[in-house]
């Protein structure tokens, strides 16, 4: 297969100059050794690739949206496949003070606020191939009045119980809300826009169901937004989450008919709600599925709790997920909440391999591009190795930067020759060559031609 045809199908999206820029880089993020960054990207990128035209680039405002779904909709869809919508944040750690957007977020692998980037993706999900592919990123920047909740909220944590002052009773002046009405923070109503402005994008090739995203969102207004957009949301709520069992007790005969029941224990849950019970070595997990309440909620939750008990020492945990879609039975509740972790896989190779952690770029329209350009690289390393998977399922994307590393020093120190070799020769070498820092040694099926 040719590289450089892979990247024609966005022909009708952006202009050749740019298109053929970005296929320059794309060869060279494919053959790059070390730190990707745009003095890295020009010393590999060759004719037509200089550090200038790498700056241009990256100045350049790009629809990376439509790219993205393009790109997706010619090369990875499969019309027999189900997809589901994810979403995740991704955070880059930076240092100095002039970046656009140096903020401090939370990080889960230092387990602290950390001075970076964040960058929230939505990512679709296939059931059947099991995998996650990037369709929209766009950068998280707070405003001031985000960072002073932020900031008081945290304050308020660290008071301790006994110095804020309550009076028993409702508080005066407070009035009744209606769930269903609520009023959306504004980091869920960035990502509604995000959401809405993707699903006007596909609407024509791809109908959407269910929305997963991790415990962060585990609340009341994460299900409205989802609501909002007409889609069911899959999430996991706190272990201690205050669940209730619905009424079925007889009516008091005055005041409005009750509504909540006794609170779930979790420790103690009712045995025909037990859906599966496996052993596996001394740990017993227990499925259990019911309909359940919950005071911040508008709706019933359709809630699956996951019960692991060790056999030896009679220790128990549990996981809460929940969902939106009454109807939905519980093995695929579990299974679709477990494929949301593929898009931390993205994250991963976005970092590893395609310049996520490295770029160095400060503008808003350079910071969008780097960050963009690393998580698209996923989708392009993806269908490059589809058909190579075919005969060597273990062919990763250190083997895939080998070949390319490979073809592009056969293909330079050719050059210098005054003769081209034999075509059997010459195939040999560049098999040769481009085996030298492979993993596992299948052949590959592609050229730079």
């Amino acid at each position: 297969m040719d590289i450089l045809a892979l990247l024609q199908c966005l022909q009708p999206t952006v202009t050749k100059t740019t298109l053929r820029q970005c296929s320059r880089i794309v060869l060279a993020m494919l053959v790059i050794t070390g730190r990707v960054t745009m003095l890295g990207l020009s010393r590999w990128a060759g004719p037509g690739g200089s550090y200038r035209t790498v700056q241009r680039f990256f100045a350049t405002v790009i629809p990376w949206a439509v790219l993205f779904w393009v790109f997706f909709r010619h090369h990875v869809y499969r019309s027999e496949e189900t997809y589901l919508l994810g979403g995740d944040e991704v955070v880059v750690t930076k240092a100095g003070k002039t970046t656009h957007g140096l903020d401090r977020f939370f990080a889960s692998l230092y387990g602290k606020p950390v001075p970076g980037l964040a960058f929230f993706a939505l990512s679709l999900v296939s059931i059947q191939r099991r995998r996650s592919f990037p369709i929209r990123v766009e950068q998280v920047v707070r405003s001031d009045a985000e960072k002073a909740a932020s900031k008081a909220k945290a304050a308020a944590k660290k008071l301790p119980p006994s110095s804020v002052k309550r009076y028993p009773g409702r508080p005066k002046g407070s009035k009744n809300k209606a769930k269903t009405e609520a009023t959306l923070p504004p980091e869920l109503g960035r990502i509604k826009r995000m959401i809405d402005a993707l699903l006007h994008l596909i609407a024509a090739s791809l109908s959407l169901t269910y929305v997963v995203l991790d415990g962060h969102f585990g609340n009341h207004h994460a299900l409205a937004m989802a609501r909002q957009c007409h889609l069911h949301l899959i999430s996991k709520l706190r272990a201690d989450s205050a669940l209730y069992w619905p009424y079925t007790g007889p009516y008091a005969g005055r005041g409005p008919r009750r509504k909540y029941g006794r609170k779930v224990q979790y420790d103690d849950l009712p045995v025909q709600y037990l859906q599966e019970t496996t052993v596996e070595g001394h740990i017993q997990t227990r499925l259990y599925q019911t309909q359940l309440l919950h005071k911040e909620f508008a709706q019933p939750l359709n809630v699956v709790i996951i019960a692991k008990t060790n056999l030896r020492t009679q220790a128990r945990a549990h996981v809460v997920l929940f969902s939106s879609d009454l109807d939905l039975a519980y093995a695929p509740l579990v299974d679709y909440y477990s494929l949301r972790f593929q898009i931390e896989f993205n994250f991963r190779d976005a970092k590893q391999y395609w310049g996520l952690e490295d770029f160095m770029n400060v503008t808003p329209t350079g910071v969008t591009n780097a960050a963009n350009l690393s998580l698209f690289m996923v989708n392009v390393a993806y269908r490059l190795r589809t058909d190579i998977h075919q005969h060597a399922p273990d062919y990763s994307v250190l083997d895939l930067k080998a070949d390319c590393r490979g073809y592009k020093y056969v293909e330079e120190t050719i050059k210098m020759l005054p003769e081209k070799p034999e075509p059997v020769l010459l195939r040999q070498i560049l098999h040769k060559v481009a085996g030298l820092g492979r993993i596992h040694a299948s052949q590959p099926s592609f050229s730079f031609s």
